[in-house]
């Protein structure tokens, strides 16, 4: 394991530099046929060295680092030779986050960083020279998505960079030099956006991916026992279940917010006229995020109260205004601290709504009511993804940190949800619906995601799925139509990670009968770090 990770950093020093591991900052790795070759030489080398291994004669830990480090492999093998991706995505091809990780950082001294910067930029000329050789027929939406946040981002060259120079020690020739170099890198990446727009694409790629790519990349990006199309029909079947469940709740709280108007016959309906009606209940653009602040310690204080699982006091979640470099989404996202700095703070960031018009606030905070609010910050902090990532650094295991599952961490956050509701958490009708309509993001996310990369779904299906059947306000539902042609599979994550979190719970309780012990399932659980679920749960049904 040591001796694969070691490696794996000195081949990618871009992801190295994203987890915390610094000593190849100064790298920018150019993707052409002698990389490619070194990628696969790579690969196979490893894959190699894992058959001197039997499975069964590992440690529990080792079993689950084996077969993630196996996915990863594989997966990359995927990448290269089926899904090629670099021939189609031009939005695979960009600098500005790597640069800007390293002018935000805070990891080392300005001047060693700024060195680092610097001779990072000796290669971004040839870079986006390669990237304009290897592309072929991209997408519409990839190539706008990469000129877009290409030029969006160069001002990490400009600005932001003269910014931390005035802050620096260096001489002022090396400032010049940087200076000098910054000006060739922002035309190399203009150079690239222009050359983007004017290149002719008669037969442009369809954002599709098909089935039998989108089979293969489900399989190794969630490992999940389910496959693309039993999850989607355990999709469908949940969201009748929830619109059953809505129903009679919004029928009863009809007089409460409806008074005598008469009911509506199409069940969708009155449950739409009920939430939006419930919806009007939010807080203003201005105190967002002293209210996700406030609800924290309320959290905490429940899920301590109630004995449902152990959180470390020492490890601090700080709720800030989101970064200026991560804006664009409003909304909220946590900022884990890596396996290489696990003492770091946890960030939980929040979108700020300056600027934006009336109308769009409100029809966000509509979104993320009173109700919804809460259960996000569930979901987001406790006791969902802070407190998991928590866990999972504490996990004995750096390849859980690093190759992390993406569907078992936010299948945990969406089980948190539920979890917390069942155990009595502001429990009213109001706040079930809103946790129904809140659910049904996630069921509809995957089979929005299915539908649209192997069933040609077209965008007014797309919309019409998340508007009238999930309830979700046009901004949203605009926004995950422009998501699920940009990304394949991800939005697969929650619903799958979730269903097969709760399915194992339910299956342990039927076997202990009255001895099931819901904190130690969750102690046990997050102490495998984020491992997929189907690993987890071999080890938590064999020890039994």
């Amino acid at each position: 394991k040591d001796g694969f990770v070691t490696a794996l950093w000195e081949i990618n020093p871009g992801w190295a530099s994203g987890v915390g591991y610094h000593k190849y900052d100064s790298i920018l790795s150019i993707y052409d046929a002698n990389e490619e070759k070194r990628q696969l030489d790579f690969v196979n080398a490893q894959l190699d060295s894992l058959k001197q291994f039997n499975v069964e004669d590992l440690s529990d830990n080792n079993k689950t680092d084996f077969q993630m480090i196996k996915n990863q492999l594989e997966s990359t093998i995927f990448s290269i030779k089926e899904m090629k991706s670099s021939e189609w995505n031009p939005s695979e091809y960009n600098v500005c986050g790597a640069f800007a990780e390293i002018l935000n950082g805070n990891y080392d001294s300005l001047e060693v960083r700024l060195r680092a910067f610097n001779k990072k930029m000796n290669a971004v000329p040839a870079y986006y020279e390669t990237a304009k050789k290897n592309i072929k027929n991209p997408t519409v939406e990839h190539t706008e998505l990469a000129i877009a946040q290409n030029l969006g981002g160069s001002s990490v060259f400009d600005a932001d960079l003269k910014a931390a120079l005035e802050k620096s020690k260096l001489s002022a020739a090396e400032k010049k030099e940087m200076l000098d170099k910054a000006q060739v890198s922002i035309k190399a990446i203009k150079d690239y956006a222009a050359w983007l727009k004017a290149l002719p694409n008669k037969t442009p790629r369809s954002f599709r991916l098909g089935s039998a790519l989108y089979a293969k990349k489900f399989n190794f990006d969630i490992q999940s026992s389910y496959t693309p199309d039993e999850i989607y029909k355990i999709a469908v079947d949940h969201k009748k279940d929830l619109h059953d469940k809505m129903f009679v709740l919004a029928d009863k709280l009809w007089a409460k917010y409806k008074g005598k108007d008469p009911k509506p016959a199409d069940k969708l309906d009155l449950i739409k006229q009920v939430i939006d009606k419930i919806s009007l209940q939010h807080t203003t653009p201005e105190k967002f995020q002293s209210e996700i602040e406030k609800q924290i310690p309320e959290l905490t204080a429940y899920v301590k109260a109630k004995d449902l699982l152990y959180i470390d006091p020492s490890k601090p979640l700080v709720v800030r205004k989101e970064p200026a470099y991560m804006a664009g989404v409003a909304g909220a996202s946590i900022s884990a601290p890596g396996p290489y700095d696990k003492n770091g703070n946890t960030y939980y960031n929040v979108g700020s709504m300056s600027g934006w018009t009336a109308e769009n606030a409100e029809s966000y905070l509509r979104e993320y009511n009173d109700y919804i609010l809460q259960i996000l910050n569930i979901h987001e902090a406790v006791p969902g993804h802070y407190t998991q990532l928590v866990y999972s650094n504490q996990s004995p295991s750096i390849i859980k940190s690093i190759l992390g599952n993406g569907a078992m961490v936010e299948g945990w956050a969406v089980y948190a949800e539920k979890m917390m509701l069942e155990s009595g958490y502001k429990n009213s009708d109001e706040m079930w619906l809103m946790y129904y309509k809140w659910n049904l993001r996630a069921t509809c996310n995957t089979i929005l995601d299915i539908s649209v990369h192997t069933k040609n779904m077209s965008k007014e299906a797309a919309l019409d799925l998340l508007t009238k059947e999930a309830f979700q306000q046009q901004a949203e539902a605009d926004g995950k139509w422009k998501r699920v042609t940009l990304s394949q599979v991800q939005l697969c994550s929650y619903f799958t990670g979730y269903t097969e979190i709760y399915n194992l719970r339910e299956e342990l309780k039927k076997k202990e009968g009255d001895k099931f012990n819901l904190k130690k399932f969750h102690e046990k659980f997050l102490s495998f770090g984020s491992a997929p679920v189907k690993y987890i749960k071999e080890l938590m049904l064999s020890e039994e």
